[in-house]
């Protein structure tokens, strides 16, 4: 090859590689432009019924599809690595089919959250639903059941054989035994199920009535919602309590 073919096939893949270049850095920005969605959505709500029309709004993005991601990434970290302000609470059931944080579409600050099997609630845990409201004005508590909750699914089964579960989980099955025995005068096709939200009603009934909780929901400053979600269609349904 002469000198001047040489030269010509330099340049073909200099144009090439510049080429590619242009196309890589294309796609570079498109895959990062999604971070830009990660910003809070709207500021913090600070009323029940904004807290609730917020959570409402994210789990029907998650129902969809149309997810949002707010309040992930770098710069939120940072923003909160002093301090938090919340402006929900949920409690929910250790299932790893619902997790709060996805099924609302939230992000990093935006809520506290509480897991325990079945919903099931003790002193320890009434004190970390507290927190937010009572230090730092958090206006809305959610608690969450959820379909097919395999704790509720257990309990019941030992509640009705008179077959105690080992260890702690004893514990789990003492503390459903109101739920079971609510489902049982109510009777109906499903008991589990059926206990699984007696559960939810009982637990949000109590928060409500809490001595530090109680004056709050009195005078309009939080509200305890009573939810169920399904795992087939990733909906939260209200059972009681939303604000209105």
């Amino acid at each position: 090859m002469d000198r001047a073919g040489r030269l010509d096939r330099r340049a073909l893949l200099a144009g090439g590689l510049a080429g590619a270049a242009v196309a890589l850095a294309g796609c570079s920005s498109t895959r990062i432009a999604p971070a830009a969605a990660s910003a809070s959505p709207s500021p913090r709500p600070t009323t029940p019924a904004a807290a609730w029309a917020r959570l409402g709004e994210g789990n029907k993005r998650w129902v969809s599809g149309d997810l949002q991601h707010p309040d992930r990434d770098p710069n939120r970290r940072q923003l909160l690595a002093q301090q938090q302000e919340p402006f929900g609470a949920v409690l929910s059931c250790i299932d790893s089919r619902v997790p709060p944080e996805l099924l609302f579409d939230t992000g990093l600050g935006d809520l506290y959250v509480m897991r325990t099997g079945g919903v099931t609630i003790g002193p320890v845990v009434t004190g970390s639903v507290e927190y937010g409201p009572v230090t730092s004005g958090t206006p809305l508590v959610v608690v969450l059941g959820h379909q097919r909750c395999g704790a509720v699914k257990a309990a019941y089964g030992s509640i009705r054989d008179g077959k105690p579960l080992p260890g702690n989980l004893q514990a789990i099955v003492t503390a459903l035994h109101p739920a079971y025995e609510q489902a049982a005068r109510k009777g109906g096709t499903d008991p589990v199920e059926t206990m699984a939200r007696a559960q939810v009603a009982l637990t949000a009934a109590g928060l409500r009535s809490n001595d530090d909780l109680a004056p709050l929901v009195k005078k309009g400053a939080l509200a305890v919602v009573g939810a169920y979600y399904s795992l087939d269609t990733g909906k939260v349904e209200v059972l009681d309590g939303a604000p209105s």
